[in-house]
């Protein structure tokens, strides 16, 4: 299902919108948006999930443990992430030194395990959909943590830039493991559409994708708009992601040498 925005930006504050005991809880985590005013501060503390803090646009100064990080982003398109990803139990302060939107996700996890920082040198950056389909689907895919990099969490978090008018997670493919998809367009009115199972949503800035085990799911953005957005993965016990899986139907494409229809004219 998707969740729409009713706003054209983020409302102030830890806005939850998935819980891992509340709603959408097929989910396994929790995730949410916080905004935060210029000076404003906040403390993150869970005594049984791990938790993932992901900078969206601004500029804050980030505590935990006895590290400090003073963390700017201008842009999610064209700038690479600031992440903090730490066990239970660990606090992370937050303080603002301007208006800056980040993302919460976190979830139950028995284990400790050391704080990561990771920036943008840190993150693994790629091309994905070159050379095939006419570049349709050409896409930035950058990874920040998973079960290759931190085997020891429950969670998996990167993020995708959709060049305007093409596709992303294509070929269709799905996974047992639950995931969230959280967009912004290169302009506010920008727009795509979301293609979940065998439902289609029109997708806008801040809309959050909920995507149950098992279901394909498909995207594209509108010509004109460039779209942004932040996947995360809940691993299932003893299962955790590590790769998606094709529709067979449409597995094919993946082929440099498909012959692919094209207009004679």
């Amino acid at each position: 299902m998707l969740i729409k925005s009713s706003e054209d930006s983020l409302n102030l504050g830890l806005q939850f919108i998935t819980e891992e005991e509340g709603k959408h809880n097929k989910m396994k985590m929790d995730f949410g948006t916080l905004k935060l005013k210029a000076g404003e501060e906040i403390n993150l503390i869970h005594e049984k999930k791990e938790t993932a803090l992901l900078l969206m646009v601004g500029k804050v100064k980030v505590n935990w443990e006895s590290d400090e990080k003073l963390c700017h982003r201008n842009s999610c398109f064209d700038e690479g992430p600031h992440a903090l990803h730490v066990s239970k139990d660990v606090m992370i302060s937050i303080k603002a030194e301007s208006e800056s939107e980040l993302l919460v996700q976190r979830t139950t996890n028995e284990r400790s395990f050391d704080s990561k920082y990771y920036g943008p040198s840190d993150c693994v950056e790629n091309i994905f959909g070159d050379g095939v389909m006419d570049g349709t689907a050409r896409r930035v895919v950058r990874d920040i943590f998973n079960y290759d990099n931190a085997p020891y969490s429950n969670m998996v978090m990167g993020e995708v830039i959709n060049y305007h008018g093409r596709w992303s997670s294509y070929p269709p493919h799905h996974h047992r493991q639950p995931e969230i998809y959280f967009y912004r367009f290169s302009e506010p009115q920008g727009f795509g559409c979301s293609i979940i199972g065998e439902d289609v949503y029109k997708i806008e800035n801040n809309s959050t994708a909920i995507i149950d085990g098992g279901l394909v799911h498909p995207q594209v953005t509108a010509p004109g708009y460039g779209m942004y957005y932040c996947w995360m993965i809940r691993h299932l016990d003893n299962d955790p992601w590590r790769d998606r899986i094709d529709d067979p139907k449409h597995a094919w494409l993946r082929d440099e040498e498909a012959i692919i229809w094209n207009p004679k004219k």
